[in-house]
């Protein structure tokens, strides 16, 4: 039989336990901490996604026109809607910020370009009936200068301190899916669906010239390799390689053993990330061609856009499941591709670069380029004799 002295300790014991876990329930739990942020959901399909340029902000745009943004974190629970817009009255084509931060670009199926204040959420500029049809591609130049390009296939060029575009021409058949510019800010590039890239010359104000017609829907379009190379995606799942200065016709393609590629954004000057109808963010090495893996997935829903945050450590995509997510890219700036060809083999599953994507099914090599042996070293030759020219 205890003694009660013992009764007593063995009470104070249990009193003394039992405050240290009230204590223990009482302090605030540490937040977690994530390798990506945790997926945003909104009401409706996200068309268009954009990051901000100094701040960790995310711009979305979905098919009712509607406009947000977004707060991201990795800390659990930390994403935060910071405002939202509706002033577009059909489906919000294509965001981007300007490269200040301050301001938020917007075109749209009404056929409207609206300027937001990013900080107040207030709408600054809107250009009613900036085309005849539905705006579809944007990109800003400089702080004055941005392009537009339309369903069937219009370019224009607009300055804002005037207001009005100083470029309308009309050299494609169909929509203008993309447009890019070079480092100098002197050529414009257009992929279009009528399978044409198109190119312009922003400071004598004229078109150049159209590449020779691809097959399928020209989706997109980057420039890579220090300006020596264009990049254009294709709705046959091909990537199309165009030499600067010779965009009449391609210098290489290959296919990237996917349904369509929807949409191309630049990694680092070698490698970029290409998304899909099939769901599916494959992660490409340009010359030497080669799939490199999964970056990510939206299972079995089309992907309608990706985009690289400014730090090149997060991926962000929008599909028709209503979500964008992150994906961790960080390992792929360091990333070197060996020129070695190797066999392709049998049940080898395209491998997952991120701890977030997943196995695909499909042949790791399925995305190497089938070239002749000539073939590649002219491509070796062209990489040696553009290696000391520009873009300009």
């Amino acid at each position: 039989m205890a003694s009660p002295i013992e009764h007593e300790d063995s009470c104070q014991q249990e009193e003394d336990e039992e405050e240290e876990e009230e204590a223990a329930a009482a302090e605030p739990k540490a937040p977690k901490i994530r390798d990506t942020p945790e997926d945003i959901k909104l009401e409706a399909i996200v068309n268009t996604i954009a990051f901000h340029p100094n701040q960790d902000i995310l711009a979305a745009g979905d098919i009712d026109g509607d406009i947000y943004l977004f707060s991201y974190s990795c800390t659990e629970g930390e994403n935060k809607e910071l405002w939202s817009s509706g002033h577009h009255l059909k489906s919000c084509r294509k965001v981007l910020f300007s490269s200040d931060g301050q301001k938020l670009f917007s075109v749209s199926k009404d056929k409207a370009v609206h300027i937001m204040d990013v900080e107040a959420g207030k709408l600054l500029t809107r250009i009613p009936k900036a085309h005849k049809v539905p705006i579809n591609a944007l990109l800003l130049v400089d702080e004055n200068i941005f392009a537009t390009g339309d369903d069937e296939g219009m370019l224009k060029v607009w300055d804002l301190r005037s207001g009005t575009s100083f470029m309308d021409l009309k050299h494609h058949e169909d929509y203008i899916s993309e447009i890019t510019i070079d480092q100098a800010k002197r050529t414009l590039l257009t992929s279009s669906g009528d399978g044409t890239m198109g190119v312009f010359n922003i400071k004598r104000r004229r078109f150049e010239l159209l590449s020779e017609f691809q097959n399928g829907d020209l989706t997109s379009v980057c420039i890579m390799k220090r300006g020596r190379k264009v990049i254009c995606g294709s709705s046959e799942g091909k990537l199309y390689i165009f030499n600067w200065n010779g965009f009449g016709a391609t210098s290489d393609r290959f296919a990237v053993q996917a349904e369509s590629v929807d949409c191309i954004v630049p990694i680092t000057d070698s490698i970029l990330c290409a998304a899909s109808i099939d769901g599916v963010i494959r992660a490409v090495s340009v010359l030497p061609n080669r799939v490199l893996g999964s970056v990510g997935q939206h299972v079995g829903e089309s992907i309608e856009e990706i985009a690289r945050s400014r730090d090149t450590r997060f991926l962000a995509s929008c599909a028709h499941d209503q979500l964008v997510k992150f994906w961790d890219i960080s390992s792929l700036t360091d990333m070197r591709v060996d020129d070695y060809r190797r066999r392709k083999k049998k049940d080898r599953r395209l491998k997952a670069l991120s701890n977030k994507a997943f196995d695909t099914g499909q042949d790791f090599f399925a995305g190497l380029l089938d070239s002749t042996e000539e073939n590649r070293k002219k491509q070796e030759e062209e990489e040696e004799e553009d290696s000391d020219s520009g873009s300009d």
